[in-house]
């Protein structure tokens, strides 16, 4: 099997994980400040959806700010959807590693393409200005974006690369902070500025809902303004074994522990 026809069965793998009956421990609840909004320090910003059409976040959630490495998953997403097959194994590991080499290829074949998804899927307070690395985006819009995703496209290959981000990127930076470290979460796309101090994001993803958060500081930041910001109330899940795809390097999603043929 190709490495593209891989990918999509992993697509496939995950979209029955999202489709499926919802378990009592998936969906994280945020803390309500007293205006109703999500509680957090000015610094941060915070979006969050549930599948049941719970939408809420911080007062500051329409702020247009640095998008980072989180304008990948807009440009892979017109890459997935519109633009060479040949390209859409270029387009997940993308998001996997979050390398910008392959963003910087992908962007000038598709010069146009967050502004097509911006346009696709609304996204109000996204901007770009002709570079994939000075876009800007909102956690509200990544929360719009993903939302989408698993409500009309849950088999996204898109999709399938945050379920099976490499616990490290091409730069070295660890995977592993902000909104991921949440109850329930399947998959995450994380952004960082090049000094690895000024800004974070993440945005993510479980079973019936999506959560996003952006912060003015360091990754250690934005995890603690997360995880304060919601609880959850509930046991933790039961691990589950990846379901993988036997490439080079392997392509796992949570699953069952089978291997796809």
């Amino acid at each position: 099997m190709r490495r593209t026809a891989k990918i999509f069965a992993a697509a496939a793998a995950l979209m029955a994980i999202v489709l499926g009956p919802p378990s009592a421990w998936a969906a994280p609840t945020p803390i309500p400040a007293p205006d109703g909004t999500v509680s957090a320090p000015a610094r941060t910003q915070i979006s969050f959806a549930s599948l049941s059409g719970v939408r809420t976040g911080t007062a500051n959630e329409h702020q247009s700010r640095t998008a980072m490495s989180i304008a990948k998953l807009y440009l892979a997403e017109h890459v997935v959807r519109l633009g060479d097959p040949a390209d859409r194994d270029a387009a997940v590991e993308m998001i996997r590693s979050s390398d910008d080499g392959i963003a910087e290829r992908l962007h000038a074949k598709y010069p146009g393409a967050i502004g097509t998804t911006t346009a696709a899927f609304g996204l109000i307070d996204t901007r770009t200005s002709g570079y994939w690395g000075s876009a800007t985006t909102s956690t509200y819009d990544m929360v719009t974006y993903l939302d989408t995703k698993i409500r009309t496209d849950p088999g996204s290959p898109v999709l399938a690369a945050m379920a099976s981000a490499h616990e490290r990127a091409a730069d070295g930076t660890a995977q592993d902070f902000g909104t991921a470290r949440l109850p329930g979460v399947i998959g995450t796309k994380w952004g960082w500025t090049d000094d690895h101090v000024s800004a974070h994001a993440s945005a993510s993803f479980g079973t019936d809902f999506v959560v996003a958060a952006s912060t003015y500081g360091s990754a250690e930041q934005l995890s603690s303004d997360v995880t304060a910001a919601f609880t959850d109330g509930r046991a933790a899940p039961p691990p589950v074994e990846p379901l993988c795809v036997p490439t080079v390097p392997p392509l796992c999603v949570p699953g069952t522990g089978t291997t796809i043929p």
